[in-house]
């Protein structure tokens, strides 16, 4: 199993991921915003679930993957820094959005608002990144099953999005009505989320190689 400092780690960056805006975040505070928050906390039931299955399949996939090709940890750990430069600068990119600029969407049932919420998880390029790019740099083979270390890594992770997430939606409609009249505050957001990343992925591309 992983060490706590390596939990601690992996969940700081999973933080800094989730308060990043993406695709699951700007559809769970719109629909939280134009249906109200028991809406977005359906809709956040179906991204649980894309988080479930991309744990399930990175685990498997990611076990195979560092046994059979050599330097595959190498290039995943470069591909989780390119990928985090890349929402760094979508973060404080002239004519960036705030996730809590409200957008108007339909009003849906609960088993739409659930499948979309599904199918935005699953096709959110943070969260697969995040599973096949970044997850395995916390692994250590030395310390026992990789498959298992996956399968602590992404639930700390499903359990820290969900969390988060679950607040924004319930309180979605406060913050967009407090940034609304304080437009400086957007940007200061979308700096420090910029900031933060930035600095991972720096610290991620130099990192000496295990």
């Amino acid at each position: 199993m992983p060490t706590f400092p390596t939990l601690l780690a992996f969940a700081l960056i999973c933080l800094g991921m989730v308060l990043t805006p993406g695709p699951n975040m700007i559809y769970l505070v719109s629909r939280s915003i134009c249906q109200g928050p028991a809406a977005g906390l359906v809709s956040l039931g179906g991204v649980a679930l894309g988080f479930l299955f991309y744990m399930l399949m990175s685990a498997l996939g990611i076990t195979v993957l560092l046994m059979a090709i050599p330097f595959a940890y190498d290039a995943l750990k470069l591909a989780g820094a390119a990928y985090l430069v890349w929402m760094a600068w979508q973060a404080v990119r002239p004519g960036g959005r705030s996730p809590f600029q409200v957008r108007d969407l339909p009003k849906d049932g609960p088993r739409k608002l659930f499948a979309m919420g599904l199918v935005t998880s699953l096709l959110n390029p943070k969260v697969a990144v995040l599973y096949l790019s970044l997850l395995p740099q916390f692994l250590d083979p030395a310390r026992g099953s990789v498959f298992f270390q996956s399968v602590a890594l992404g639930a700390t992770q499903i359990v820290i999005s969900v969390s988060v997430n679950a607040m924004i939606a319930l309180m979605a409609g406060s913050i967009a009505l407090f940034l609304a009249g304080r437009p400086f505050w957007m940007v200061v957001q979308r700096w420090l989320m910029g900031t933060v990343l930035a600095g991972l992925a720096i610290r991620m591309a130099t990192e000496a190689q295990r």
